[in-house]
């Protein structure tokens, strides 16, 4: 479907998310932007593993040292101080706030923008939170999933200041490709959303984790927030990156981190 632009979530200076299951989308001028329901502000403490990104992107602690993200939110791979991660905090101006600066960025060898879309932050110092294991394989990319982060709670709208979250059921590949064609990459994607509409993630959401319960009742990462047509648009689901899909790469590259 050449029609469908590929629009990152990506939130530079747009915002964070305002979940209430947000996706990345492009935005068209024919379609009213919707604005995020179903979500939720998140508890303090409830999602330890939640990073800010100073770029306006969201992240998971995949370590207490390294930040799993959105390859889109980074300009390339090498040594980087320029982005501030925000932890330990729902309100992103606590003063409780845990800031700290990166030293590394590795981004996913291969990305050109379709697919591939995971990249991994290194940070000057450990942050002492829990972190979020990532699936090692497709047992759990189905079901239903939650998705949290700081951004905009609106197609165009604006950073939340509190973190908010939603939950989506999975769509398949076959449904989703009747929105996206050609521009889902379904070995490397993984879609998530309500046929009407109405929760999805949003500009500010990129790089976030969608994630679910294990078997053993622990939260698992799924997905990572990456694309969509607009912000909870019927027909339009969220588009993230499987994370099964790179386990083994994002795990190799951690360690060489």
């Amino acid at each position: 479907m050449s029609s469908i632009l590929r629009t990152l979530k990506r939130c530079a200076a747009v915002g964070a998310v305002a979940l209430a299951a947000v996706s990345l989308q492009p935005t068209t001028a024919s379609a009213a932007p919707q604005p995020v329901v179903g979500g939720t502000t998140a508890a303090q403490g409830e999602f330890p593993w939640m990073v800010r990104l100073s770029m306006g992107c969201g992240g998971s602690l995949l370590t207490q040292q390294i930040v799993l993200t959105a390859a889109h939110c980074v300009s390339g791979s090498g040594n980087n101080t320029s982005i501030t991660a925000t932890a330990g905090v729902v309100d992103l101006q606590s003063s409780s706030a845990i800031k700290v600066k990166s030293t590394k960025v590795l981004q996913a060898p291969g990305y050109n923008g379709k697919g591939k879309d995971w990249a991994l932050i290194k940070l000057a110092q450990p942050i002492n939170l829990p972190t979020l294991n990532i699936a090692t394989n497709t047992a759990y990319n189905t079901g239903t999933f939650t998705v949290a982060g700081w951004g905009a709670t609106r197609e165009g709208g604006t950073q939340q200041r509190y973190m908010r979250k939603a939950t989506v059921p999975f769509v398949s590949d076959a449904t989703c490709k009747q929105s996206y064609g050609n521009e889902l990459v379904p070995a490397e994607e993984l879609c998530a959303g309500y046929t009407q509409g109405g929760v999805d993630t949003c500009q500010g959401d990129s790089g976030g984790p969608m994630f679910r319960r294990d078997n053993a009742g622990a939260w698992i990462q799924v997905g990572i927030v990456s694309w969509g047509q607009g912000c909870a648009r019927p027909d339009y689901p969220g588009v993230y990156t499987e994370v099964s899909t790179f386990a083994s790469a994002i795990k190799s590259a951690a360690a060489s981190l």
